[in-house]
């Protein structure tokens, strides 16, 4: 069933039928994301203890979070997996929620596919009364970075990564939600 449209691209929720699916998208985009910039023996390591392809098929099966799809017309570009949970002191009381991992594709960078994705998170997050949406990334993915920030996010802290042996730092990055009413 798919939440909305625009143009070709398309968003849907996941079911536990596209842990397959979920898993490899993960592996291949964060391998061609971040290997260039870690060490061959760090990235097995992480793909291969924090990162399998079990591990990832798990969470979807287990409803470990919110996640949704982000197709080209028939091919899926990206995904999301959002997550209730930790609260943070910096939010004090009030609701939050996470984007633990938004993914898209190198090929569909820059193509609107991120854009589609992150405007279905806070449609989410304000229909789930949250006023805060916020993530974690790696401080030297500066792509990212410019996006989140672009799309209103502002840095509000950080906390430690760990990929493979190496202990990499992550920005954290939070966007205030206006709730609307009725």
């Amino acid at each position: 069933m798919y939440i909305r449209r625009m143009n070709s691209l398309s968003i849907r929720y996941a079911s536990s039928a596209d842990a397959t699916l979920i898993a490899e998208l993960s592996r291949k985009t964060f391998f061609d994301t971040f290997a260039a910039a870690n060490s061959e023996e760090d990235m097995d390591k992480f793909m291969n203890e924090q990162f399998s392809t079990e591990a990832l098929m798990n969470e979807v099966r287990m409803n470990d979070g919110i996640f949704f799809l982000g197709c080209n017309g028939d091919q899926v570009e990206g995904y999301v997996r959002m997550r209730e949970g930790e609260k943070r002191i910096e939010f004090g009381q009030e609701p939050s929620i996470e984007i633990a991992r938004i993914y898209v594709n190198q090929s569909a960078i820059g193509k609107g596919m991120g854009t589609v994705l992150m405007e279905e998170c806070i449609r989410l997050a304000i229909e789930k009364k949250r006023s805060i949406l916020w993530l974690g990334v790696w401080e030297k993915n500066e792509r990212a970075i410019t996006f989140y920030s672009k799309q209103g996010f502002e840095k509000f802290g950080e906390h430690d990564f760990v990929l493979g042996d190496d202990v990499q730092t992550d920005c954290l990055m939070w966007k205030r939600l206006e709730q609307r009413e009725g």
